[in-house]
């Protein structure tokens, strides 16, 4: 089954524990997880269910092509990364 995974930055703002969801694509996946976690919702995706700007997705080791309908497929033992990306000077 696919693995998620969040940073610990993340975690300051709200729980967001790793876990094991079966799913087909990372918007199965996430949709799956919100059910458990809802408060991580905010921090991953925007208003539009798109991911937000300064958060990346990585999927077994690249990022995520489709930010927007979530579309990239896993595998059965597909690791998916959460993390929010720093930005600034």
């Amino acid at each position: 089954m696919p693995q998620i995974y969040f940073t610990p930055n993340l975690s300051r703002h709200t729980e967001c524990p790793q876990s094991e969801i079966a799913a087909a694509t990372v918007a199965e996946l996430l949709d799956r997880y919100f059910e458990k976690w809802p408060d991580v919702r905010g921090f991953v995706l925007d208003d539009q269910g798109e991911v937000r700007k300064h958060i990346k997705v990585f999927v077994d080791g690249r990022n995520l092509l489709d930010r927007a309908r979530l579309s990239d497929p896993l595998d059965g033992d597909s690791e998916v990364y959460v993390f929010q990306a720093l930005s600034g000077g």
